[in-house]
């Protein structure tokens, strides 16, 4: 799949600039930096709320407990993957969107943010999975990851037979075929297996015939952490994957922008299908 048309910058001082664009870029630009640094505020005042581990309830909220909700309908429990040096606080603004809609059974998972590779954070992920089907009798989840957390949970789907239980696959902002962003990162090695042509991108990029998992991958084009942009589309022959491009939206936004939230509804709605898709969709 080739993506055209897409401006790859976010910050101007950091990323090329096309002068005839600059006057129409600059407010859409001004935007969205200004949404990126509203949320990393609200999420640095959140993120001690995430790091203890959650509880999971006994049971469903009763009705008439003064929210509107819609319908609770039958449906997979939705699993929530954060990024690198993250935690499940940043989903705190999707999880009410999604329990809003019908969405009751949401679990997130925190991995420790000393962890060094993507393979072992995905069998954690899978124990972890294998815990919550044992507990609701739900043979199969949903799951949203986002930017590392989408990483694992595709190496999960793909790669350790996680197809099995996941049905639907959304990423936010994911390195599929690994991002050169913030070179002096590399200390790190869960940042190197992100980089294009590291072992874990080249295991992600072998054949994986009769992978049952549906894919659906949001990538920006003011994502800031995406270099280049592409790589955070899922491009493989052997899995039913739909990329959807949202608009004016930076990295740390696309957990929690309704637009995006209305995206992921939609996509854990759908029913599985059987046709590999081959569109895309826009969101601005």
């Amino acid at each position: 799949m080739k993506v055209t048309g897409v401006l790859p910058l976010f910050f101007p001082s950091c990323r090329r600039l096309w002068p005839g664009r600059l006057a129409g870029l600059s407010l859409t630009l001004l935007r969205a930096t200004a949404l990126e640094a509203a949320i990393l505020a609200g999420h640095l005042l959140l993120y001690p709320t995430g790091l203890i581990r959650e509880r999971h309830p006994a049971a469903l909220p009763a009705p008439g407990d003064g929210t509107a909700r819609l319908p609770v309908r039958p449906a997979p429990p939705v699993v929530l993957l954060h990024g690198f040096i993250d935690n499940r606080s940043v989903f705190v603004l999707l999880r009410r969107a999604l329990a809003q809609h019908g969405r009751q059974r949401v679990e997130s998972l925190n991995y420790s943010p000393l962890t060094c590779d993507i393979r072992t954070a995905a069998e954690l992920l899978g124990r972890h999975v294998e815990e919550i089907c044992a507990r609701t009798g739900s043979a199969r989840v949903d799951i949203v990851g986002h930017s590392l957390g989408g990483l694992i949970a595709r190496y999960y789907a793909q790669c350790l037979g996680g197809d099995l239980r996941v049905r639907t696959l959304v990423t936010l902002g994911t390195p599929h075929s690994g991002t050169r962003v913030a070179p002096l990162a590399d200390a790190h090695p869960i940042v190197r297996q992100m980089r294009p042509g590291s072992a874990v991108i080249e295991e992600l990029a072998r054949p994986a015939p009769g992978c049952r998992t549906r894919f659906v991958s949001l990538w920006s084009d003011l994502d800031s952490l995406m270099d280049p942009l592409e790589t955070a589309c899922l491009d493989h022959p052997d899995l039913d994957a739909h990329n959807v491009r949202v608009s004016g939206i930076g990295h740390l936004a696309l957990p929690v922008h309704p637009a995006v939230a209305a995206v992921i509804r939609e996509a854990l709605d759908a029913p599985h299908p059987g046709d590999r898709s081959t569109g895309g969709l826009t969101v601005a």
